[in-house]
């Protein structure tokens, strides 16, 4: 953190004649109403910063004195504990605080209970009106967005985690329930905390903006000078200067910005010759490298099938001989095994088709042909006559 954030001093003096000022202002606005009814206006701080922030930020500041009012409700969210029911977790919290010695909480909620009675919304708006203060186990901290909703964190009335298993639980929940906090956006200069009730003192008021700016100081995570103006208002009230920061912050940013601007130029410098050394260095032609190809699988090539040679198939229309001997069916011939391309189909030779024995004659056939046969050479004239004896 820079020298700027940790020498920031508030004149005291200044502090106690503005919060005069703003009791005495709160006094004169006040009705009978609010006073019988003992009703006390909030006070805040309104901080105004020289640059916007980055990154958002969350800061508890501890206070010396409680900035909120006895009639303030704080409601804790727990846990389920194994094998009880909700009453009996409910039950057995109070008991573990009232042990401890914690008696500013009102109300205790399991998470059990919260899903099943706080479900509607209606119910929702009505939990976020009758308390002032959120805290939550750190074990459930983070299913609880889903349950509670939006208009919790719009109202930044978002539940505090605190850890219900530690030694120093009391210490630990009475400083987060005297403490305030503020949040501080990366989309904005200004953020606001409360410190207090006009129903406090002077002095317990100046202690409590004294201590909320040194945390606010100290933790913040940007560097140089922050804080240009803080003011001290009500909700409303008009915002009273406290501090106002010196025109020599001005310079100070100024010049931080001039040497942040000269050393970008010596990087591009830099970055620039660097690149005009290595071009000069690698003036000559860089042979081309030829990229080693891959070794290719080959193909394996399938395993040759033995292949069956079909039986011949038998002729129709003929009628055998009675003396024909049947064929006997030939054996199959052995086929070679050849190596086949890879995908292809192996064809199978036709077999030879065999041809039937001519029929042998009887003598009876053969001695009646070589009669016809005479009969054909004989001469016209006894053709003749064989027909007119006939």
């Amino acid at each position: 953190m820079a020298e700027m954030n940790e020498d920031l001093v508030l004149d005291r003096e200044q502090v106690k004649k503005a919060v005069l000022a703003l009791q005495m202002f709160l006094k004169s606005k006040s009705t009978p109403e609010a006073v019988f009814l003992n009703e006390s206006q909030h006070i805040s701080l309104l901080f105004t910063l020289w640059k916007i922030p980055k990154k958002p930020q969350n800061i508890r500041i501890p206070l010396p004195h409680n900035q909120r009012t006895d009639t303030g409700e704080v409601c804790l969210f727990t846990r389920d504990e194994p094998n009880m029911t909700a009453d009996q977790t409910q039950r057995f919290y109070k008991r573990v605080l009232e042990e401890k010695g914690v008696s500013s909480i009102t109300e205790i909620i399991p998470y059990k209970m919260l899903k099943t009675e706080y479900k509607s919304f209606e119910s929702k708006r009505r939990l976020l009106g009758n308390f002032d203060l959120f805290l939550s186990d750190d074990r459930i901290r983070r299913l609880l967005p889903s349950h509670l909703g939006k208009h919790f964190y719009e109202n930044k009335k978002d539940p505090l985690s605190v850890d219900l298993q530690s030694k120093h639980l009391a210490r630990d929940l009475n400083g987060i329930i005297q403490g305030t906090r503020i949040k501080i956006n990366n989309k904005g200069a200004c953020c606001m905390a409360s410190i207090g009730h006009s129903g406090m003192t002077t002095e317990e008021l100046t202690e409590n903006i004294e201590s909320a700016v040194k945390t606010v100081v100290k933790k913040m995570h940007t560097k140089g000078p922050v804080m240009k103006v803080i003011h001290l208002k009500s909700l409303a009230s008009v915002a009273l200067p406290i501090y106002t920061s010196d025109l020599s912050h001005l310079t100070i940013l100024e010049d931080a910005q001039k040497r942040s601007n000269t050393l970008k130029r010596k990087v591009c410098r830099t970055e620039k010759n660097a690149e005009k050394v290595s071009a000069d260095d690698n003036d000559e032609e860089i042979p081309q490298l030829v990229p080693i190809e891959t070794p290719v699988k080959k193909a394996k090539l399938e395993k040759n099938k033995k292949v069956a040679l079909k039986t011949a198939p038998k002729p129709t229309g003929q009628k055998k001989s009675p003396k024909a001997k049947k064929q006997k069916s030939s054996p199959k011939p052995a086929v070679q095994e050849k190596a086949l391309k890879p995908n292809a189909q192996n064809k199978s030779p036709k077999p030879a088709v065999q041809k039937k024995a001519p029929k042998q004659q009887t003598q009876k056939q053969q001695t009646q042909k070589q009669q016809t046969q005479k009969a054909d050479k004989a001469s016209p004239k006894r053709r003749r006559r064989t027909r007119k004896a006939k």
